[in-house]
This record gives C-alpha cells, sequence and structure tokens, in this order.
C-alpha cells in the first residue's frame, strides 16, 4: 500500500521536482556548444518554469515564498543527477552526457509519479500525479529525439526512409 498525499503535498513534491529538473537544463543549455542542443535544453527549463507556476497557483504553503523568489532561488546543488551534471561538464562530457543524464532523470520521474498516482485515492491528487507523468513523457520524448540527432542515428522522421524491406 502506497503512501497517501495530501493535494498540498502532491504540490509541494511536484513543485519541487520540477523546479529541480528546470535548473538542471539552465546548467546543461549554459554549457551546450551545440545551438541545437542548446535550444532544446532552453526549452525544457521554460517548460519546467510553467509546470512550476502550474503547480504554484495550487499551492497553499509558505515554504517556497513568492513564485520569482522560488524560481530565482539557488540550485539545489546536492541534487544527485544535478551533480551528476556538473560533475560531465567539468570533465568535458558536452551534449551527450547531458542528454544522457536526462533521459535517466526523465524516466525515474516518469516511475516515481506514476506509482505514486497508483497509491493515492484523493482524485485531485491522483491528477496531479498523472500530469506530471504526462509532461514528464514529453520531455523524454523531445530529449530523445534530441539525442538520437546529436549522435547521427536515424531521426523517427527518416525511419520511413531508412528502415524499408
Amino acid at each position: 500500500m502506497g503512501k497517501e498525499y495530501s493535494v498540498q503535498d502532491a504540490l509541494k513534491l511536484a513543485i519541487k521536482a520540477e523546479k529541480d529538473s528546470m535548473d538542471f537544463y539552465i546548467r546543461a543549455a549554459s554549457a551546450a556548444k551545440n545551438e541545437r542542443a542548446k535550444k532544446v535544453l532552453e526549452l525544457l527549463a521554460a517548460e519546467e518554469a510553467t509546470h512550476v507556476k502550474h503547480f504554484f497557483d495550487h499551492y497553499k504553503g509558505t515554504d517556497f515564498g513568492d513564485l520569482q523568489t522560488f524560481l530565482t532561488s539557488p540550485v539545489d546543488t546536492k541534487n544527485p543527477t544535478y551533480m551528476k551534471l556538473e560533475k560531465a561538464i567539468n570533465e568535458q562530457m558536452g551534449e551527450q552526457a547531458a542528454m544522457e543524464l536526462a533521459l535517466v532523470e526523465e524516466k525515474e520521474c516518469i516511475g516515481q509519479y506514476t506509482q505514486l498516482a497508483a497509491g493515492v485515492v484523493d482524485p485531485m491528487v491522483k491528477a496531479i500525479f498523472e500530469r506530471v507523468v504526462k509532461e514528464t513523457q514529453g520531455h523524454y520524448d523531445l530529449i530523445e529525439s534530441e539525442y538520437a540527432r546529436l549522435m547521427g542515428m536515424v531521426h523517427e522522421s527518416d525511419q520511413d526512409t531508412f528502415v524499408r524491406e
């Protein structure tokens, strides 16, 4: 049996997770040398900020202060994924490593929020987690596509051309 979350607990978890993701993408974009990869990472950061705002609009707690202060608050440098990104940047591993880390992080988030949603009874809380799952899956798909392009793999739009019998 999973843990039951109140609407406010679910919103707090979602806000923190989305802010961590936003910070990750901002940092990854700042280190990207490939212009298209940089734009994808910046787009993801902006989408995460929008997600924070949507959740923030319903959050009644005061833990985070006001939205603008929270969005510009310091990065959680103890976040394990952020720490791995910093290590990859310091080792000059570039966009490939950032995209690989992002894929792992997004997949883990999908699993975590899917599991949380399954154990929640309150329909509003369930909807919060399901929304996060859907948005995170969209991010995963975008990152996967950009990673394939960076690696010189066949892009899904070209599959019919290259995969014929």
